[in-house]
């Protein structure tokens, strides 16, 4: 049997949270329990936003809640030249195109039904008018970043816990960025290119990132790269249904453990939302045995008051 290989994929911009840290355990778990490769990702690639001090509090955290990985961490940032060449090879081969609109360009153009969107469709405006990055810039006299050129009609993708869905790329979001106009890669491109490099085939992430897996398939596609397993998680939400982020400041990671909470409290509890019986405190290495992905549930897992005040207080 090919021995499983997953990833763990913090994106240093910000301080993890609950939400953050059952996605991740069940990620380890998922591999672990069958006995394969687990690495670890720095996603790295935004900007001023990714900075070394969340990188490093990422990794504490992780290890607070008794996670390991195989092989050292591999720093998205450190391989530019290899996410480069991706982007010159799609556009060498006809396949992504140089691309000088603004996002202000792209809303001004669009149709009411799109206007308003969080991502507006992209209309193709530069599709087909450039050679290269040289003669965009030389041409219009602004940067250039790079899109895929995405063929109409839909794809299937298979998902580990929602099962078959199907994605119009084209139709939802048309010729996405792989290259942004200040020449680092986009997020779709450096995954796929990332984890095909890497050899991962599994990946175990939250809900809102399934999206991204037609888009990574389109990428994946275009540069001959294999497709990974995917499994696309239930978000964690407050007591609201509203999901737990980074930008919201929600409780962090290292609040907790900066107040003294016992993590095996925290791995009890996403335990016990994967549908594993584990008692109120366990180590995340004891719940690898009886993790099954099949047994996670389908829906959200709300966060509530009594839960987080619980896991407060959950004292060494």
């Amino acid at each position: 049997m090919t021995v499983p290989v997953g990833r763990l994929a913090p994106s240093p911009t910000g301080l993890l949270h609950l939400g953050h840290a059952r996605t991740f355990l069940l990620a380890y778990w998922h591999i672990r329990s069958r006995g394969g490769t687990l690495l670890l990702r720095m996603e790295d690639l935004d900007g001023p936003r990714a900075q070394v001090q969340f990188a490093d509090a990422a990794l504490r955290d992780l290890e607070w809640l008794g996670l390991d990985w195989d092989g050292p961490v591999w720093l998205q940032s450190h391989g530019l030249p290899r996410l480069n060449s991706a982007v010159s090879a799609l556009i060498e081969a006809g396949k992504a195109y140089p691309c000088v609109c603004s996002r202000g360009d792209i809303r001004s153009a669009q149709s009411a039904p799109h206007a308003d969107s969080a991502e507006p469709r992209y209309p193709g405006t530069c599709r087909g008018r450039f050679n290269s990055f040289a003669d965009a810039e030389r041409e219009t006299g602004r940067p250039a970043g790079a899109r895929l050129m995405i063929p109409a009609g839909g794809i299937q993708i298979e998902d580990g816990v929602s099962g078959p869905s199907t994605w119009d790329v084209a139709s939802d979001v048309g010729d996405f960025l792989i290259a942004k106009r200040d020449k680092a890669p986009a997020y779709q491109l450096a995954v796929a290119v990332d984890d095909a490099a890497q050899g991962v085939t599994e990946v175990l992430r939250g809900a809102d990132l399934l999206p991204s897996a037609a888009r990574q398939w389109h990428v994946q596609t275009a540069l001959g790269l294999p497709h990974p397993k995917w499994s696309h998680v239930p978000l964690v939400t407050d007591a609201d249904g509203r999901r737990l982020a980074k930008r919201e400041a929600d409780l962090s990671l290292a609040e907790l453990q900066q107040g003294g909470c016992d993590p095996r409290a925290i791995v009890a509890w996403a335990a016990r939302s994967a549908g594993v019986s584990a008692p109120d405190r366990v180590r995340a290495s004891e719940v690898t045995p009886l993790f099954d992905l099949a047994r996670v549930p389908k829906s959200e897992l709300r966060l509530t008051a009594l839960t987080l005040e619980t896991l407060k207080r959950a004292r060494y």
